[in-house]
Parts: C-alpha cells; sequence; structure tokens
C-alpha cells in the first residue's frame, strides 16, 4: 500500500453497484435490470428533446452552473409542500439542500456532525449500505444493530442499549430508511415511537429516496423536530438517475451548515435544469406509478406460490425475496445458485443480505421475471 495512505483504507472494499457474476454461464446481451431499484422507465421523448434544446441553447459550457440553487430549491419546496399536503406551505428554500445524488448529502451531514473524533452513526442492518461506507471512508465508526427476522424491524432493545453505552465517540447521527432497502417495509409505530424519543443532541436522519411508492412522509413533523432531516432523491419515480439530484429538508439552521460544507457548484447545470423539468412535469412522470404498483401487487402474488420462497410486503419498488429450506439444504449456496441462474437467463437482480431484491420493471420484464425464476427454482432442486 502507498506510504501516505491511511492505513485504515487497506480494509475497505468499493461500492460495486453491479456486482460482477462468477458464473461461467454466458451472460445475454439483453437484460432486464432489475437490480438498482431504478424506474424502468426512460423519460418521455418530448421531455429529452426539451432537454436537448435547452442544452443547445441556453447552457453554456464555459460558465459555472448556478452554485446557489436557488430556482431549484424554491420548485423543490414547493413540491415538498404539494405532496405532504401542506397548506399553508410549511417549507422555503431556505429548508431545502441540494446534493449530487443523495450519497453526497450523507457524506456533508457526517462531515458536519461526527468528523474530528466528535461521533459515530448507528445503523439497523441490513439497510442502505452507503451511510457505513461513507461513514468509514471519513474515520467515522459505524454502530451496528440487527433486524427482526420476520418484519425487518430494527431490534430497539439493542439499538436503544447501543446508544447509551456507545460514548467514545458517542452515537451522534440515526440513518434510518422509510422504506427500508432491501427489505422494502415502512418504519413501524414502534420504531417511530423511538425516535421521537431521542434527544436533541441526536441528529436523525429518514432516507424517504422511495416516498413516490410509499407515499408515506414525515416532513410534516420537522417543524417540531429541528434534529431530523429528510433525504430524498430524484434518481427514482422520477426517472433521473443518470444526472445524480439528491435534496433534503430540513431546519433553517441544519441547512445553513450544510452549505458550508458542500462543494461549491456540485450540480452540473444540465441536471439543475433537469431536474426543474422533472418537477414542472411531475403529473407525467409519475403516472407511471400506479401501475408500478399493480406490477409489485402480481409479482408479490406470483412469487408466493412458490413455496421455496418467502416474500416480504413492499411498500417501494422493489420486493426483497427469501428461500426457505430445509436444514439440509446450504441456504448461501442456494440463493448464489438461483441469483446465478437467474442473471444467465437475463434477469439481473441484487443479490443481498441473504435475499434477493428484485426491482419492479415493466409488466413485459415482471412476466419474464416471474417465468424464468420458476425454471432458476426448478434446476436447483431442492432435497
Amino acid at each position: 500500500m502507498l506510504p501516505f495512505i491511511r492505513s485504515d483504507l487497506a480494509q475497505f472494499t468499493a461500492y460495486k453497484p453491479h456486482p460482477s457474476s462468477d458464473t461461467a454461464e454466458p451472460v445475454p446481451t439483453q437484460l432486464d435490470r432489475l437490480d438498482t431499484n431504478e424506474s424502468p422507465y426512460d423519460l418521455p421523448a418530448e421531455l429529452k428533446e426539451k432537454l436537448a434544446w435547452t442544452y443547445q441553447q441556453v447552457i453554456e459550457t464555459n460558465r459555472y452552473p448556478d452554485g446557489g440553487h436557488e430556482t431549484l430549491k424554491l420548485a423543490i419546496a414547493e413540491y415538498v409542500n404539494e405532496s405532504a399536503s401542506l397548506l399553508p406551505s410549511v417549507f422555503t428554500p431556505a429548508n431545502i439542500s441540494v446534493g449530487n445524488g443523495s450519497d453526497e448529502l450523507i457524506r456533508s451531514l457526517l462531515i458536519a456532525t461526527c468528523l474530528g473524533g466528535e461521533g459515530s452513526i448507528l445503523v439497523a442492518n441490513p439497510t442502505f449500505s452507503m451511510y457505513g461506507i461513507l461513514a468509514k471512508t471519513l474515520g467515522i465508526p459505524v454502530v451496528t444493530v440487527g433486524r427482526n427476522d420476520v418484519n425487518f424491524e430494527i431490534d430497539l432493545k439493542a439499538a436503544q442499549s447501543a446508544m447509551e453505552q456507545t460514548q467514545h465517540p458517542p452515537v451522534r447521527v440515526v440513518f434510518v430508511v422509510h422504506p427500508n432497502s432491501p427489505t422494502a417495509n415502512p418504519l413501524t409505530a414502534a420504531e417511530l415511537a423511538w425516535l421521537r424519543s431521542l434527544s436533541e443532541q441526536i441528529l436523525v436522519v429518514i432516507d424517504e429516496a422511495y416516498f413516490e411508492f410509499s407515499q408515506t412522509t414525515l416532513v410534516g413533523e420537522l417543524a417540531q423536530r429541528p434534529n431530523w432531516v429528510i433525504l430524498r432523491t430524484f434518481s427514482k419515480a422520477f426517472r433521473l438517475a443518470a444526472l445524480r439530484v439528491g435534496y433534503c429538508v430540513a431546519h433553517p439552521e441544519a441547512i445553513a451548515i450544510l452549505e458550508k460544507v458542500r462543494l461549491p457548484y456540485n450540480l452540473p447545470s444540465f441536471s439543475i435544469v433537469a431536474a426543474l423539468m422533472a418537477l414542472q412535469n411531475r403529473q407525467i412522470l409519475l403516472e407511471s406509478i400506479p401501475q408500478t404498483l399493480r406490477e409489485r401487487a402480481k409479482l408479490i402474488q406470483a412469487l408466493s406460490h412458490h413455496s421455496e420462497l418467502q416474500v416480504a410486503e413492499s411498500a417501494a419498488n422493489f420486493v426483497f425475496v427469501r428461500l426457505k429450506l430445509n436444514g439440509s439444504h446450504p441456504q448461501d449456496a442456494a440463493l448464489k445458485s438461483l441469483h446465478q441462474k437467474l442473471g444467465s437467463y437475463g434477469t439481473v437482480v441484487r443479490e443481498i443480505s441473504q435475499g434477493l431484491r428484485i426491482t419492479i420493471g415493466t409488466p413485459e420484464e415482471n412476466a419474464r421475471t416471474i417465468n424464468r425464476l420458476q425454471a432458476a427454482l426448478a434446476n436447483l432442486k431442492f432435497s
């Protein structure tokens, strides 16, 4: 290892959005990519044409982007108020910070709270791995607890104990996802009660990346909870994963700190324009959600007919599936084989946390997923 590199980085593994498969079987040229929870639908052609015109006629590539994001923040604040039915409007641009994907905002929150040995973070696994990865790259300790194996609720007794016992440094930030990834469950009443009980000395980050699918949000509580931050993204329902735009909603004082630590000109001009256009055309872009929810229900129903599968309920645009095997069959080997077989057929899903996370695709993709999963299960030859 190079002598000027931090020694602890040698122990890290880089995040791989599309983990490579070691299967010897040929990979199909046509793949149904159902492994990253993206929308299966591209932007409509007319919106792409508008964006292309804007890039060609309006954006000056020799000029820096809008570094303050004021126009975009105003549009986001209006959307947040509308989507939470907050009348009169509660949120203004002072409540919004915009990042190069939610990842940048997570990193900024960590820098603003825990850097320099001032704090650690708490996560309940399985959950979105970037909380822990980003913390570790900054030298911030990560405290982990488990979840209930049936409904995936956080082990609240273990979480409270960890909060009380972790002192050097103390837990400064708690990260939760609502609904959680990869397990797709929303926060329960017990989890919410626990989060509300936490001291205002602790930052609670609630990641609502899948809000448009769950239609359940906690932004209405932010006015009473200055230690809460809501994260959201344009990468999922708004179909802008390629352009990397995330945002957070929080108390103006918290936003002011995030503005201090974020990089200048962190969003390219094209991404800013695309996010604005997405919000202006949200009725068009979000009209696919009811179909996604219907397809989710069909997929859960079809997979539940297989005795070998345990399918969790979902409040997101993906489902989490585990194998139900007797003690004589090795779980990890069977899951790996199932994952590889699906990939060889042309359906790419995410093998994670002793299960498969399957993004809801188009009706055609979902039908192929059901058929291919049935064929893959038959080929496993369970004992």
